[in-house]
């Protein structure tokens, strides 16, 4: 099994941010998330998508893949936080605020699903695979007929 990761590192934005897109893909499948990323209006989700396509790029080098994409999900993602530039703004009657202007370092990891391993002598047939109908109860008949709730005892 495939496994190949990228990082960008100080990423103008904070680590919290970040990781707001970064669970909108963890665990889906890299075209999935590629296209999750390109319509979600966040504007770190371009940055991640970068790192996604680096993550991608990095499987195929590796020795042994198999060469096809689509079995390659993303195995895990998240954003650490870097360091923050230290900033001043002006406030009023000569005070002075701090800003801070965070960065992230945002990491992607991919892995390639197993092939699927069929049994030998194993045969798939291509029927649908539709219960019988003396498998199904009849239409409209339940255990309760109360609807799920249990029926009250009366006061003698």
């Amino acid at each position: 099994m495939i496994q190949a990761y990228a990082t960008a590192r100080y990423v103008r934005t904070s680590a919290q941010k970040a990781g707001l897109v970064l669970e909108l893909i963890r665990g889906k499948d890299v075209n999935r998330a590629l296209a999750t990323l390109r319509f979600t209006k966040k504007s770190v989700a371009t940055d991640v998508a970068k790192v996604l396509r680096s993550a991608i790029a990095n499987a195929q080098q590796k020795e042994g893949f198999s060469g096809d994409v689509d079995r390659l999900f993303v195995s895990a993602c998240f954003a650490n936080q870097g360091p923050s530039q230290k900033r001043v703004r002006p406030a009023p009657m000569g005070r002075a605020f701090r800003v801070l202007k965070r960065t992230a370092h945002l990491t992607v990891q991919v892995s390639e699903r197993p092939a699927p391993v069929m049994a030998a002598g194993a045969t798939v047939s291509k029927k649908s695979r539709k219960p019988a109908t003396g498998d199904r109860p009849a239409a409209g008949s339940r255990k309760s007929a109360g609807g799920g709730r249990p029926a009250k005892a009366k006061k003698a």
